[in-house]
Order: structure tokens, then sequence, then C-alpha cells
């Protein structure tokens, strides 16, 4: 393809793409395909001699459509949101023609600035506090990273990685193997699985704290888990949680916040208040791509002191070395000097090596909608889901499971798991809507999140009205 054929194929997929998104709410949202579908539709290995463009795009409906599930449909439901926005869309289309792995400043220097820059403006629209921020060579900083999963681990590494050279710097007799095997780390029994993932791959334990009424972690379950650990001489030394949790003896213990979801609301001053104690933790982490319309993948991650993450992963190997990262001269871009002029590899905070040029993403969401924009898009979303959780309650065969704050509902019908687990089946095999389910301890839930950045009130109305004639099929189904 040379480059007046990629001109008019580029406004092809263009207008394949717009079309797609302008005429997906009459896709099935969810696909109707058994596992393994794919594999005879396409040859078992690939083409000698080249296929048209042509046949390619022909290909997408016949073979991939069917089997996709439509995250961005307004009947889509189910986990939670990812985002998706045509800034964001044309942002990725010029970070593939870039195409540079920005892994250090020198591999690509505005890859590197934009994104401390980008991570600076989303802190102040959160209101973080200073110390996360890199302007005026701060010790803090922003990154982006994979995911919400990936900043957990990154987080626990380097929180692992300090408790053990604080430790041996005290006693140098100490081996890194006997202090491992003491080292505990806490979530709340609610907490995500990836929680539990980062603890397994950092070789640690890791204890569930249990939660209140409000399914948050409680503080005093975890003060007195950590008061039980030390005095069985064991090592409590991370902590991760969904809700802000000043836990004792802070100088000794890293606290982790992972607001993957509702982060992007507190860009909304009404919301700014469930990020109140931010101030106590040493890192956090929310996904733009969820609900701030940056496509995946983008998970914005703060640190109070980079040199907690650099301390855990630097390696410089001579041939990612350059010229500036050493130097003793001011630079016109001064906000790492702590670290040595451009010392910020983001190489040296994160798991890969590589990275891609996300940043993009931000600048042009952040420039084409505004801080304005952006909160009345998160506004919305919360408006619907408030919508459903009264159309819920006017129906006294439902109950609301948890309390709903922002765009997420969790209810089920009254009565046994049994008769919640069938009106879900019934639901995701009719295929009109699309919904997951959750256990909030003993109870099986559906939850119903307002995901696409196109559903309406009208989508929230006719699926209630679809999931309570489903309902009623169920419940009439159980008296026979």
């Amino acid at each position: 393809m040379n480059t007046s054929e990629f001109r008019r194929r580029g406004k092809e997929m263009v207008d394949y793409v717009a079309n797609y998104m302008e005429g997906i709410e009459g896709r099935q949202v969810y696909p109707d395909v058994e596992p393994g579908y794919l594999r005879p539709l396409i040859p078992d290995s690939a083409p000698q001699e080249p296929d048209t463009f042509e046949d390619i795009i022909n290909d997408i409906e016949k073979i991939i459509m069917p089997g996709v599930t439509h995250w961005h449909s307004p009947y889509f439901f189910a986990y939670f949101p990812t985002a998706s926005s045509y800034p964001a869309m044309l942002a990725d289309m010029l970070c593939g023609a870039i195409g540079c792995i920005g892994f250090s400043w020198a591999a690509s220097p505005a890859c590197t600035e934009l994104e401390t820059v980008m991570m600076d403006w989303l802190g102040k629209m959160l209101e973080l506090p200073k110390a996360f921020l890199t302007e005026k060579a701060g010790e803090g900083g922003g990154v982006i990273q994979g995911s919400a999963s990936e900043a957990t681990l990154v987080a626990l590494l380097a929180a692992r990685t300090k408790v053990i050279h604080r430790l041996q710097a005290a006693s140098p007799e100490l081996t890194q193997a006997a202090i491992m095997e003491k080292l505990v780390a806490y979530s709340s029994d609610q907490a995500h699985s990836s929680v539990e993932r980062a603890g397994l791959i950092g070789g640690v334990k890791l204890k569930a704290i249990p939660s209140d009424g409000n399914f948050a972690m409680r503080a005093s379950a975890l003060q007195e888990a950590l008061e039980r650990d030390r005095a069985a001489g064991l090592i409590p030394f991370f902590v991760s949680s969904a809700a802000l949790v000043a836990p004792g003896n802070k100088e000794d213990m890293w606290l982790h916040v992972d607001a993957a979801y509702a982060g992007s609301a507190f860009i909304c001053p009404e919301f700014r208040h469930l990020l109140n104690g931010v101030e106590f933790a040493d890192s956090f982490n929310f996904n733009p791509h969820k609900w701030l319309l940056v496509n995946f993948d983008c998970s914005a991650m703060w640190v109070k002191k980079r040199s907690d993450l650099t301390g855990a992963f630097r390696l410089d190997p001579t041939y990612l070395k350059h010229s500036h990262q050493d130097s003793g001269k001011k630079p016109a871009f001064n906000i790492f000097l702590t670290d040595g002029p451009f010392h910020v590899s983001f190489q040296h905070w994160q798991i890969p090596l590589g990275r891609r040029f996300r940043s993009l993403k931000m600048w042009f969401v952040f420039r084409m909608y505004g801080v304005k924009g952006l909160q009345a898009y998160i506004r919305k979303h919360v408006q619907l889901s408030h919508e459903f959780e009264s159309l819920v309650l006017q129906d006294p065969r439902f109950e609301i499971c948890a309390k709903v704050t922002l765009g997420l509902v969790c209810f089920r019908l009254k009565g046994s798991n049994k008769v919640n687990e069938a009106l879900l089946q019934r639901i995701n095999s009719a295929r009109k809507i699309h919904l997951v389910p959750c256990h909030l301890r003993d109870k099986f839930v559906l939850r119903f999140a307002i995901c696409s950045r196109t559903v309406e009130s009208a989508h929230v109305q006719r699926a209630w009205e679809h999931i309570k004639e489903l309902a009623a099929d169920v419940l009439r189904a159980e008296k026979e």
C-alpha cells in the first residue's frame, strides 16, 4: 500500500468506523456464536500472495462483526464503561503513524514531555495535592500505565523494594529472602482480583480485610490486622484500597489508592469529596480509558516520590543511555532536576520497556471537550443511573443492593440467588441488552452500568421494560 492508496483507504476506513458507530444501536449487542466459531471461517495459514483491501473489508462484516460484543452500544450495560470518542480515535491514528517507542526522553522527547504535562493537567482537574505533580521540580509525578492492574503491581513492587532497602540499611545481615517471607500486603475483601494477582507476582502474602456496610474496607479491622501481624513477627508493608484508609504507623506502610472507575468523576466538584484523604496515599491510580472518553489503554498513575519507582525498576544498559540524562546543565524543560535533567525515563516507571505515545489521546480529548464538556458527560451518566435506580425502586419485586453514587446500579429480584441467576441467563440469552453479575457477600447481584457515550434515557427505559418482562417470566416459571 503506497501513500496514494493509504489516503484513499484511510478515508474509506474512517467512513466504515463512522457508519459502525452511527449504526451500532441496530446491531445485536451480544454475539450469538459458540467458542471456536472463527477458525473455520479463515484459512489455516497466512496467504502467500497479498489479499485485496476490499476482501479484508468484506471479511470484517462476515467474520469479525458476528463475534463482536458491542461495548459502545447504548444497550451495553455490562462491566464498566470503556471510553470511546472520535478525538481519541484520531489521536490513536496519529500515535500509530508516529510509531515511536517512548521509553526515554531521547527515544522521543515529545512523547515523554507531553505525558508529563498531560498527567499534570489531569492531576489539576482532580485537585490532587501538589506533591503528586511534576511541575516546579517536585518529587512526585504521573505516568500512563496500561491498566489499573499494572499500576497496582508497580506500586506493590516499588513498596516491596522500598521496605527491603530500609530494613537492610538498618540490619545489613538481613537477606532479601528472609524479609520477603515476612512481608504482608492488605486489601478489602471486596477488592478486584488484580490485587491478589499482584501479590502472587510479587511473592508476598496478601490478606483480605473485612468491609463495612458500604462494602469499603473497615479501618478498625485493618488496624487490628496490622497489630496482630506485627505481634506475630510479620512485616506489613502495603495497603491497596478503593477508599481512603490511613493505616497506623503510616511511615512503615505504602498506601495505594485504586479508583479505576470512580476516579473520572472526581473532576466534578460534587464528587471530589470522594477523594478526600488522598494526601495520605503514596500512589493513586484511575482509568481515563473507562469514563473520561480516552480510548483504551490509558491508566493514570501518580506517585509522591518517583524515586520509589525508579529505585525498584531502574536498569540502564549502555544502548539505552543518552547524553542528557546525567548532564549537569539546567534544561529549559526543568521538571526533573532531582533525578538529573531528563532522567524521567518512563522505562523506569513501569514493567515493560516500550511504550506508545498514549498522551496524544489525552491531549486531543482534553482540548476538544474541555473540562466542562467532560464534567457534563460524567453528570449525564450519573443522572441516568439514578433514573434506573428510581425505576427499580418503583417495582416491589426488586431491591437495590448498594448505594448508588456514580454510574453503577447493583440490583436484584427479592428472593434466592437461583432466581436471579435465572433472570440474568434470560437477559443475556435474549441479547437485547447485556449485563454481568457480581457477588456482594452471599448475594448474587445484577449490575447495571451506564456505559455508552451515546446512551440516552430512552435506552435505559427500554432496558428496564425488557428486564421487567423477563423477570415476570422467571417468577412465573418458578411457581410452576
